[in-house]
């Protein structure tokens, strides 16, 4: 009889990769965990309970077949495994890295309720899929048929690379316009080394350029080619730009030196990071080395700024957050990982003022947790009487990010948008109010995930392709 391949969860205990010690990760920008070797990949996937309604997928936003692949894994077949998880992911090797399995696959596994320990998903993703890269199962995408048809995305994150993706596969002409010199988006230069190194995405940029999908780069629409001009040249267009406008601050002294936006340090650190030439980081406006730093908010991206400080070697790393920890929007993992490099969470404080023309302090006011509001979260509420000034001398203001407003950038005409400034586009075709214009991922829904940015262009994707093959046929008749 040949022996049970699955349903290991009550013999073998949930274990990740091997995580660099702080001291080692402190000093450089690669990701900190480590590979699965071939036997613990097998082994960790094999605990999976293969249950009838497996919540891990339910959870998932682009509803991976993860008990499927997972068995595969289990049982050595691994080109079949990650055949069936690039079905339904454009890039699982990244969601692998840097979605937050706590709280989506991982944190609905039906193992981890029964107290077992969650399957340990996103690290087997990764596996499976850096396997495949170094067995050279992953090759360009050569259409069946090539079509006669073009369509442009406007924006190269990982919403508009997922449709081009799929844009191609279905033999669809693409062009890509992006206003960086490097495709990607965020996950180029707003996320760190540490979290997803850069090769990993520009490896998927190359094979999109082999497959045929023009890039082009360093192109601000609105100021380098009209929105109309885009349209003119293309049967169809996706708007999947992202949200980059951050939310600023009303405070005294906010206007301070040395009191800078999340996405402007991050971005430095990555170009510095690809050897870039980054007058701002060598100036020492967007570098921490040797300062006192105070990072302001509680989301994932304020997680990437304190961990990038300590790594360019800040004296001191605080991040001040208005909620307690249990509240707080960021991944808990990633507080985790923080506080083992030596960053110190303030919790319920907010910031009140700023001191000195370049900055030397916050001021910071004490919080606590009130009754909840409308969507259930305990409203913060100030002590009186607690405020007291924290020493800074680099100050990085992570409070999250708005829309910008195209309509008025681009100088479109009947093109609508919501009351929170995101273009309004349904949200299973993603078709806007303009004829043939999609939107996909956070210009579409809001600041959110990668994860969900992918489902939204590989949804416009399909509705792009129906919407232009439809015209095509109508025309030929």
């Amino acid at each position: 009889m040949a022996k049970q391949k699955m349903l290991k969860f009550v013999d073998v205990q949930r274990d990740m990769p091997d995580k660099r010690p702080p001291d080692l990760r402190r000093a450089d920008f690669r990701e900190i965990y480590g590979e699965f070797a071939t036997e613990k990949a097998g082994e960790q996937a094999g605990r999976c309970s293969q249950c009838g309604v497996p919540y891990c997928q339910s959870h998932c936003p682009l509803h991976n077949n993860i008990p499927d692949w997972l068995r595969l894994t289990a049982e050595g077949r691994l080109r079949e495994a990650y055949d069936i998880s690039k079905s339904t992911n454009t890039f699982p090797e990244i969601c692998g890295r840097i979605c937050p399995q706590d709280r989506l696959c991982e944190g609905n596994c039906v193992i981890e309720q029964s107290g077992h320990g969650t399957v340990t998903i996103g690290a087997v993703e990764k596996y499976i899929t850096d396997t495949a890269w170094e067995e050279g199962w992953v090759e360009p995408i050569r259409p069946a048929q090539e079509r006669p048809e073009s369509v442009a995305v406007i924006g190269a994150g990982p919403g508009g690379l997922a449709a081009a993706d799929m844009l191609r596969r279905a033999g669809i002409q693409v062009t890509v316009y992006d206003r960086h010199d490097r495709a990607g988006g965020l996950m180029t230069y707003g996320i760190p080394g540490f979290k997803l190194e850069k090769h990993v995405v520009m490896r998927y940029v190359d094979l999109l350029s082999e497959s045929g999908v023009e890039f082009v780069q360093n192109c601000n629409v609105g100021e380098d080619i009209s929105f109309d001009a885009i349209r003119g040249k293309h049967d169809a267009v996706l708007i999947a730009t992202g949200v980059y406008k951050a939310r600023d601050l009303q405070a005294p002294g906010v206007g301070a030196q040395g009191i800078v936006k999340a996405l402007d340090y991050l971005t430095a650190s990555n170009r510095k990071s690809f050897g870039d030439d980054v007058p701002e980081f060598e100036s020492g406006e967007l570098n921490a080395e040797g300062k006192r730093v105070v990072v302001i908010g509680g989301g994932d991206t304020a997680m990437d700024c304190v961990r990038t400080a300590v790594r360019q070697g800040a004296t001191s790393v605080k991040c001040l957050y208005r909620r307690d920890r249990t509240n707080m929007p960021g991944s808990q993992r990633e507080v985790a990982n923080a506080e083992e490099e030596g960053v110190d969470f303030v919790w319920l404080s907010a910031p009140k003022g700023f001191t000195g023309e370049s900055v030397q302090g916050v001021m910071v006011q004490r919080m606590r947790l009130g009754a909840p509001d409308a969507t259930g979260r305990q409203v913060p509420e100030l002590i009186e009487g607690s405020d007291y000034v924290e020493d800074a001398d680099l100050v990085i203001k992570a409070l999250g990010f708005e829309p910008e407003e195209l309509v008025r950038l681009w100088g479109v005409e009947g093109l609508e948008v919501t009351r929170w400034g995101t273009i309004k586009a349904d949200f299973r075709t993603h078709a806007t109010s303009l004829p043939g214009v999609y939107a996909c991922g956070d210009i579409q829904r809001g600041a959110s995930l990668v994860v969900w940015a992918i489902r939204d262009g590989r949804e416009a994707a399909q509705a792009m392709i129906d919407y232009v093959t439809q015209g095509a046929a109508i025309a030929a008749e």
